[in-house]
């Protein structure tokens, strides 16, 4: 008896299933509130110079904008600078300044004395606290990236140990320790103490991440799995669609972090609810403890359970008891060219996906409101997904949604910036593009990989995604060199990753592989398809 006829003889898709969700959905919604966190946290409001000298007896009686003109020097887009200053006040700004010749005009420096910051958006965020504007800009934008490093080291760690400990028990120790230092990091005395806790955040919090949607998918049947896949990434729109809401209520960064990382401290308590992977139970040889679970499922499916501990090992045949590790990843023909192949194809996801949702200003539209539209469009996106992978396939949805995101790019290259309307719209079809990519290669991956290395498959992807990511931020600086040089490198990216997610097996209809061996022997390309009347 096949782990899937069991599933389909206790109903792979009941109220034990729709519990398994519900509980992590209140972790999971957390985690585009700390993927996105930058966007607020690090956002930059309109700064200049802040000038000493202003506060002389001679300028007590000039009004805010005059002492800006004889403060501050123009850019060449007519708006005054962020980070230069007069070295002394040309008083003569203030008779006919449109008549003034370049050369009139005293030696401009870098800031001196620090900043003024206009705090009618954002009391409080790390450029305010940090001053990491002008010169610091980088250190600014590098918050992101080590956020995302943490992330990229966490994954194959918590896929390593939750494929050799199990899923439920890293999954907790993810709850803990994300909640401890991401709370650290809300109370950081200086920016290295800072950029320490949000490494560490980002290292704990990849196990929610790659631990919540593979815990989920095992318990599901074939017919159901995309279902699951499609619901389960759902949180994540949800999550976006709160971080929208909670940042324009919460406008302090140290305050922000702190709200949206304490739905962890529910998932702690509903957790002592959540079942291990009865998969990975038995395919590790823990038959008592897998044939606990199932019988709970089966009660509260309402279903009979015709098997007994014993009969649960055959219900995976292979190399049983061995310890699996990265190392397993490359060892044989297929599971090398997998391997392979999902790593670019993520780095692709990854990289493109985050390159537009850190942009959010990039639009001409108030940061909240864009948010919002990004998080929005995201739902009719995953809801048209799950139809689209029911009826044609993983593999044709993953190459048509990096493609066409690619274009989606391409176009807005070459859309004039004032038309912020036409720009927005096909940035928003881009964003809901590369959301479909994300979410259908996370399904995808899953079922891709067999049940004794799936969670170290998901974390060496994850990892390479996250590479992906941690770079998104610093390709965003290149529009210094030149304004279409990210969108470009996007643009290129998102294309050929598609392409290489050509080479990828389809795996709609097919059961979960358990074994390395079944993805090396050719019966795992066949496709056939179980339901939860079939005979067994």
């Amino acid at each position: 008896m096949k782990f899937e006829h069991i599933l389909a003889e206790i109903n792979g898709f009941g109220r034990f299933q729709v519990m398994i969700v519900l509980i992590q959905c209140v972790s999971r919604v957390t985690l585009p509130a700390h993927f996105l966190l930058n966007n607020f946290i690090a956002a930059v409001p309109p700064h200049h110079c802040a000038v000493d000298w202003l506060a002389a007896d001679a300028f007590r009686n000039f009004t805010a904008q005059q002492k800006q003109i004889v403060s501050i020097p123009l850019e060449q887009d007519g708006e005054h600078s962020s980070c230069l200053m007069f070295s002394e006040p040309p008083f003569h700004l203030l008779n006919n300044s449109s008549k003034i010749n370049t050369t009139d005009l005293p030696a401009a420096e870098p800031c001196q004395n620090g900043w003024v910051f206009d705090n009618s958006t954002f009391k409080s965020t790390l450029a305010t606290e940090w001053n990491l504007v002008c010169r610091s800009k980088g250190m600014n934008k590098a918050t992101a990236t080590i956020f995302f490093i943490g992330v990229m080291m966490g994954a194959p760690v918590f896929g390593l140990l939750s494929d050799r400990f199990g899923r439920r028990p890293l999954l907790m120790v993810a709850y803990l320790s994300t909640i401890l230092f991401s709370t650290a990091s809300a109370f950081s005395l200086s920016y290295i103490m800072y950029m320490a806790m949000r490494f560490l955040t980002g290292f704990t919090i990849a196990g929610i991440s790659i631990i919540s949607i593979v815990l989920s998918v095992e318990w599901f049947d074939i017919e159901h799995r995309t279902f699951a896949g499609i619901i389960v990434s759902l949180d994540w729109t949800v999550g976006n669609l709160l971080l929208a809401g909670v940042a324009y209520l919460v406008n302090d960064w140290r305050w922000l972090t702190i709200a949206v990382t304490s739905p962890l401290l529910l998932s702690v308590a509903l957790w002592w609810w959540l079942p291990e992977s009865a998969r990975w139970l038995i395919a590790n040889g823990k038959t008592e403890q897998a044939h606990v679970y199932l019988q709970r499922c089966a009660e509260m499916n309402k279903c009979k359970a015709d098997f007994t501990p014993e009969t649960l090992l055959d219900a995976v045949m292979g190399e049983q008891h061995r310890k699996y590790t990265l190392v397993d990843l490359m060892r044989t023909p297929n599971i090398r060219k997998l391997a392979i192949c999902t790593g670019i194809v993520w780095f692709g996801v990854a990289f493109t996906y985050y390159g537009i949702s850190l942009n959010v200003t990039g639009f001409g539209l108030n940061i909240y409101l864009t948010q919002f539209i990004y998080a929005s469009i995201e739902m009719p996106g995953k809801i048209g997904v799950y139809y689209f992978l029911n009826k044609i396939g993983r593999k044709p949805g993953e190459v048509g949604t990096l493609l066409l995101t690619g274009v989606c790019l391409l176009i807005n290259m070459f859309v004039p910036q004032g038309l912020w309307v036409v720009r927005t719209v096909v940035g928003v079809l881009g964003k809901g593009l590369s959301e479909a990519a994300f979410t259908i290669m996370f399904l995808y991956t899953t079922e891709l990989y067999p049940t004794v290395v799936r969670q170290n498959g998901i974390g060496y992807t994850s990892f390479i995604a996250r590479m992906g990511v941690s770079l998104a931020p610093l390709v965003i600086l290149l529009e210094d060199v030149w304004k279409l040089l990210p969108s470009i490198v996007f643009c290129a990216v998102a294309v050929l990753s598609g392409l290489v997610a050509c080479l990828l097996p389809e795996t709609r209809d097919v059961p979960l592989p358990e074994f390395i061996d079944d993805i090396e022997e050719t019966r795992f390309t066949q496709k056939p398809k179980l339901s939860s009347t079939q005979d067994l």
